[in-house]
């Protein structure tokens, strides 16, 4: 995104700045997983929305750099909590260092976080983060109790996808509307425009994972099927199929017992029900109530590129 592209070579200029301790191990650990990759999506955001509501300062990129943090450190807790071995196609942190270093490192970048939040000194900016931070911990752990659980209703689903990743995208642009000191209606409309962003990007992440080859999505295909994740595409087939379709699921997802072949067969039933594409028609509808957000704002090279971030965020499927 050429509109934020100095602000964020700024706010990575931070990031490393903040990832330096006299432990050796932080640093090396944290620099893995931050300098490794990923699209910096939500730290966009906020420079971009902070843009939007033409807000002229600098305290945009320490806050994008706080949410950076914030989603880095559920990203080591997460993968081990999944024990995966990838992350974005490279051996994950703990695959690598092992469980216990990379849950206290994540532990230390909450904390980075939450210093950056506190040098910004505004309580406001403190209550949306910190908020944020608790929802998303509250979807894991309800994404935790639904796992291996075909009983898991849509909207149970959408509760932990609301939590583990929308919380976070709603943060990250009403953040935007508070630095500006904008009217209380921009910052609620933008945290309806990263809301419903986020669901977009959870469903089509998980549209993904039985989809994409590795090197397009950044992991292994199946993850999701290997650790018994109930999500939307899986529920579809679950609630079309015929009562063998349904046995074969309750085996692999809830019993957990899987065999070489039973990913190919998750992905042929998959087929069969349209459950992919109606995952991503569905993004689709959560993406246009993004955009629709952003009406309150005039036209503006910012305002055009979040409604590129949602398409993009829907295009991944295509």
């Amino acid at each position: 995104m050429d509109l934020v592209a100095e602000d964020l070579a700024a706010c990575n200029r931070l990031i490393v700045e903040r990832m330096h301790s006299q432990v050796a191990l932080i640093p090396q650990l944290a620099a893995h997983i931050v300098a490794a990759g990923g699209k910096r999506l939500r730290p966009l955001l906020t420079l971009a929305a902070s843009k939007l509501c033409g807000y002229e300062g600098t305290r945009h990129v320490a806050l994008a750099a706080c949410v950076e943090f914030i989603h880095t450190a559920t990203l080591l807790h997460d993968d081990v909590v999944d024990e995966s071995e990838l992350r974005r196609g490279q051996a994950s942190a703990n695959a690598l260092f092992g469980n216990k270093p990379s849950v206290l490192v994540g532990d230390f970048l909450f904390a980075r976080a939450f210093q950056l939040m506190i040098e910004d000194r505004s309580l406001e900016v403190l209550r949306i983060l910190a908020a944020a931070s608790a929802t998303l911990a509250e979807g894991e752990v309800l994404q935790l109790i639904t796992q291996n659980d075909l009983s898991s209703t849509e909207a149970q689903y959408l509760e932990v996808i609301e939590g583990k990743t929308a919380s976070l995208f709603a943060a990250a642009t009403r953040i935007g509307a508070v630095v500006a000191d904008r009217p209380q209606a921009e910052a609620e409309a933008l945290d309806a425009y990263g809301h419903n962003l986020g669901i977009a990007f959870q469903l089509v992440d998980d549209a993904l994972d039985y989809s994409a080859e590795q090197a397009r999505l950044g992991k292994t295909v199946g993850d999701d099927f290997r650790e018994g994740k109930i999500t939307l595409p899986v529920l579809l087939a679950f609630h079309d199929g015929d009562e063998a379709e349904r046995a074969f699921w309750r085996r692999t997802l809830e019993e957990g017992e899987q065999d070489g072949g039973d990913l190919a067969e998750a992905q042929r039933l998959l087929t069969r029900c349209r459950g992919i594409a109606r995952t991503v028609d569905r993004a689709e509808t959560y993406g246009d109530a993004a955009i629709r957000a952003l009406d309150i704002f005039p036209a503006s090279e910012a305002k055009l590129a979040l409604i590129d971030v949602v398409r993009f965020c829907i295009d991944r499927a295509r």
